[in-house]
């Protein structure tokens, strides 16, 4: 693998739905209902069901996994959540190499909604074995 800083990761794109907030929600135990019941989201003020943190974290991860695949190791990842993201709502994550250190890769990710807004922020560290 040829890394560069300034190279950038191919997006991937992610829809949540809402039946998929449910059963993550359910899977994690995070009984937070605006990540299940529609109205409540709203009475908090939220455009729709939110997005948990932990799975806008794992899109990120996605962005990472599918560039390295098999020819590295993520050693490191932090990621903070911008604004809300909700339900039914594309989001896109990217990334850039950052850094290049012998065999560690750094790279800033974001995912962002279709508006192009930053939803979610992070970074990640990659060790590359091949």
């Amino acid at each position: 693998m040829n890394v560069v800083v300034g190279a950038h990761l191919p997006p991937v794109a992610y829809t949540p739905s809402r039946l998929q907030l449910f059963r993550f929600s359910a899977v994690t135990w995070n009984a937070h209902r605006i990540h299940y019941d529609q109205p409540y989201a709203r009475s908090e003020g939220h455009a729709d069901v939110v997005v948990q943190s932990t799975l806008r974290g794992e899109q990120l991860l996605q962005v990472v996994r599918a560039w390295v695949g098999d020819q590295g190791e993520i050693r490191a990842f932090e990621w903070r959540n911008v604004q809300p993201a909700y339900a039914e709502q594309t989001l896109t994550g990217h990334g850039a190499v950052v850094a290049v250190d012998a065999d560690a890769v750094t790279i800033e990710l974001e995912a962002r909604d279709a508006n192009g807004a930053v939803v979610t922020a992070g970074r990640a560290t990659v060790l590359v074995t091949s």
